[in-house]
């Protein structure tokens, strides 16, 4: 794999708080709570990295709402590596402006580009992981993904469909890297049966690896608007500035759409460690305590004829208490509550457009 000074990652970490309100917002979202009782998931993120990337090659991408709260909670970084989007534009110009600014920096780099909002305790699985990636990026003329190998039929994920073992001359992997045949798009759930009876699929998690050159030629062929702002911010005397003037009038389109579907070449590499998106209160019910009943809580509760709840309190000295009721999501915050049906967690974010701005 290529040496830790040549090694570079990108975490991104912007996103709105919809899918856990109240507990989060638009200036606190998931990847900023301690859901968990073991930091919150940015904190996680950074901190499994830990003799893999050195800090100081360490860069987060956030927004203006939540980039005070993000260099607060990765003190450990440079401030300098902290960055705040201009304007929300999707996963594609953030990958880009990623790119430029390590470009800047070492052009000859592989870096690595992962979400901030992922729960994976296996730090060791994890990194063996990464370092066959890392491997992979450096020797091959492809781009990297991790994909998770799917335990069941989701129709939530996109999927990457596997074709024959990679050959990558000069590198040994304990996890053996793939050609991609394609990426499927979230499927229906009979299809995403399918998927998981033929084998051979993984779920997208968002995590990729490559070299500056490989993924520079590549945007240079197939977005090249995206390529001509990272050639900008490379040879910029102020990125900031070129930063400001030019990111807000890139098209939002997401990574997967206008450059890994593209590609000349990917490969996939499956994860062997433990993976969770968390994407809502029910994924978060399996970590929570038993309260009875098969009601998950984080706090001691009170119940009477009352199974399959989830409740999150988040205040000190209120005691939630529950009578008769099946099926709920109760969270309690200082200002807020939801009581929402659990098989509609999902739909939650829906509320943003009827909440006062005060709760957002």
């Amino acid at each position: 794999m290529p040496t830790p000074e040549n090694t570079y990652a990108l975490i991104l970490a912007g996103g709105s708080g919809t899918r856990f309100w109240p507990l989060s917002r638009n200036d606190k979202p998931k990847q900023l709570l301690d859901l968990f009782g073991d930091g919150t998931l940015l904190t996680q993120t950074i901190n499994r990295l830990a003799g893999l990337i050195p800090v100081e090659n360490i860069l987060i991408l956030t927004n203006s709402l939540q980039v005070d709260a993000v260099r607060e909670i990765a003190s450990m970084l440079p401030t300098e590596n902290i960055f705040a989007e201009p304007a929300k534009r999707d996963t594609a110009p953030a990958a880009a402006l990623g790119i430029g600014l390590i470009a800047a920096r070492n052009p000859d780099a592989i870096m690595m580009v992962l979400p901030s909002d992922q729960l994976i305790k296996d730090h060791h699985a994890y990194q063996a992981v990464m370092k066959d990636a890392l491997a992979c990026a450096e020797h091959s003329d492809g781009l990297v993904t991790i994909g998770i190998r799917p335990t069941w039929p989701c129709p939530s994920y996109g999927y990457i469909e596997r074709g024959e073992r990679a050959f990558i001359q000069g590198a040994e992997f304990q996890h053996p890297p793939f050609e991609v045949k394609r990426f499927r798009e979230k499927p229906k759930p009979e299809l995403a049966e399918e998927f998981l009876n033929a084998g051979g699929f993984s779920w997208n998690a968002g995590m990729f690896v490559w070299s500056l050159p490989t993924v520079i030629k590549q945007l240079t062929k197939h977005t090249p608007q995206l390529a001509d702002f990272i050639s900008e911010l490379t040879k910029s005397k102020d990125i900031l500035a070129t930063i400001d003037a030019q990111f807000p009038g890139l098209t939002p389109v997401s990574i997967d759409y206008a450059l890994m579907e593209k590609a000349d070449r990917v490969l996939n590499i499956e994860a062997t460690f433990d993976w969770d998106d968390v994407g809502s209160w029910v994924s978060i019910a399996k970590y929570l305590s038993d309260g009875g009943n098969n009601n998950r809580t984080n706090q001691s509760i009170s119940q009477i004829d009352s199974g399959n709840n989830i409740i999150f309190n988040a205040t000190d000295g209120t005691h939630i208490a529950l009578l008769g009721v099946d099926d709920l999501i109760v969270v309690k915050t200082q200002d807020a509550l939801l009581i929402a049906n659990r098989h509609q967690a999902d739909a939650i974010k829906k509320l943003s457009d009827l909440l006062p701005q005060n709760l957002l």
